[in-house]
């Protein structure tokens, strides 16, 4: 089929894309920069539905990964890029009779500093303040699954924190603040926590253009991909510090205070109207003090999708690409 691929130069985009040229799928990417991959790309910006849908000419299929992502900007921003930037695609997809849309999503739109133990894909909590980036994909999850019809099958996928080679999300966080000597865990680093190795993650976005047809099961619904392994966080943080050759113990940062820490972080950023990103906020406190975990079954039974590299395989497949001599 003919697939067009958004946010292609990200982590998961670009291991989805590559996945899909692996099978044979004629691909298009869409982003604003290149990817560097071997195919079709249409550079621009996601808000752009006439660029957005002269890419999607003639494609079969749409996977949505392109989104802002981090902490770091105001609502306006977030919103215009993960809430109009949907309604886009979705409009693209309608303009060129599209067949399916494979929205991506996040768990965390449905985390209100609560415990998830064992749990599926519940609905999007907003209403947040501060946490833009979760607030600003739930509206956009919520459009997506609005755009559900007998013409267009839309699916969203919500991999759980996504990790492996390459990554400058959890994993470069975690190294780059090991290696400063400011690695801190919320309590004893206890909470148990699932995680989604990127091989994983990617199959996960294949699994959902292959199930996506009118009138499947899966059309409207929103799944939570993982490796169904829940961990210690400190077991994973640990894990991945010894894939990159660190010896460290990290802080442990009582729950209450981390979450006030995390509160004051978010105000004296925004009045410096810093452009890096804080050490740590409040919602990002929560979900490190608190377990999330997630039922694979719905995504195994619906997609036929289960994860084919386990987390221990995943940690020695990172370890071998930082002896590789990739810069960390």
């Amino acid at each position: 089929m003919k697939v067009l691929v958004t946010g292609a130069s990200s982590l998961l985009g670009r291991r989805t894309a590559e996945a899909l040229l692996a099978r044979g799928d004629d691909i298009v990417c869409f982003q604003r920069h290149p990817a560097g991959l071997e195919t079709a790309e249409v550079l621009g910006d996601i808000r752009d539905v006439a660029l957005v849908a002269k890419a999607a000419a003639g494609c079969d299929a749409i996977i949505h990964a392109a989104a802002k992502v981090g902490v770091v900007g105001g609502w306006s921003e977030y919103r215009s890029i993960n809430v109009d930037g949907t309604a886009a695609v979705i409009e693209a997809a309608r303009r060129n009779d599209v067949r399916s849309v494979v929205h991506v999503s996040t768990p965390s739109v449905a985390h209100s500093g609560h415990a998830i133990v064992g749990a599926g894909a519940e609905p999007p909590v907003t209403g947040r303040t501060g946490a833009w980036y979760a607030e600003s994909k739930a509206f956009g999850e919520r459009l997506a699954l609005a755009a559900a019809s007998g013409e267009l099958a839309v699916v969203v996928i919500r991999p759980h924190l996504v990790w492996g080679p390459g990554d400058t999300q959890l994993v470069g966080r975690i190294v780059e603040r090991a290696r400063a000597g400011r690695l801190a865990l919320v309590g004893k680093g206890a909470a148990l926590i699932d995680t989604t190795y990127i091989d994983g993650a990617a199959s996960a976005l294949v699994a959902a253009v292959d199930a996506a047809r009118p009138g499947a099961r899966c059309v409207g619904r929103a799944y939570v991909i993982a490796n169904g392994e829940p961990r210690p966080i400190r077991e994973l943080v640990l894990g991945i510090c010894s894939a990159a050759g660190l010896d460290t113990t990290p802080h442990q940062v009582p729950r209450r205070i981390a979450l006030l820490a995390g509160s004051g972080c978010e105000r004296l950023w925004r009045l410096r109207r810093a452009t890096t990103e804080p050490p740590l906020t409040r919602f990002l406190a929560e979900q490190l003090g608190t377990a999330h975990w997630f039922d694979p079954r719905p995504a195994r039974d619906d997609l036929g999708w289960a994860p084919t590299v386990t987390i221990d395989e995943g940690l020695e497949r990172l370890a071998e690409w930082f002896r590789s001599g990739v810069p960390a």
